[in-house]
């Protein structure tokens, strides 16, 4: 007799799905942060910047090749003299196109 959690534990998650799930999360926090204000805006910004990248991912439109080069520019452009919403920004940036990518490889 098969066990549902062997069942489960079968079903591998997608891509697309996986990048579904990231999205709510990340409108999630977003909204919330923005409702917030003051310096919860920070917060919002850093999520904001995600939700085309998963957007464009769970519908399978993301270019790998691109997320990778827009993933070494990113990284290359972060520096001290930015603002800490131009930070916050560019590190929710490389952080998608980090996450996306490492997921890609599974």
């Amino acid at each position: 007799m098969i066990k549902l959690l062997d069942i489960l534990t079968e079903v591998k998650e997608t891509f697309e799905s996986f990048a579904t799930i990231r999205g709510k999360g990340a409108s999630k926090i977003s909204e919330n942060a923005e409702k917030k204000g003051g310096l919860a805006l920070l917060t919002w910004h850093h999520f904001k910047v995600k939700l085309p990248y998963y957007k464009k991912a769970a519908e399978g439109k993301l270019d790998m090749e691109k997320a990778k080069s827009e993933f070494e520019d990113t990284y290359k452009k972060i520096s001290l003299d930015m603002t800490q919403t131009e930070f916050q920004r560019e590190m929710g940036r490389l952080e998608v196109l980090g996450e996306l990518l490492i997921r890609n490889k599974k």
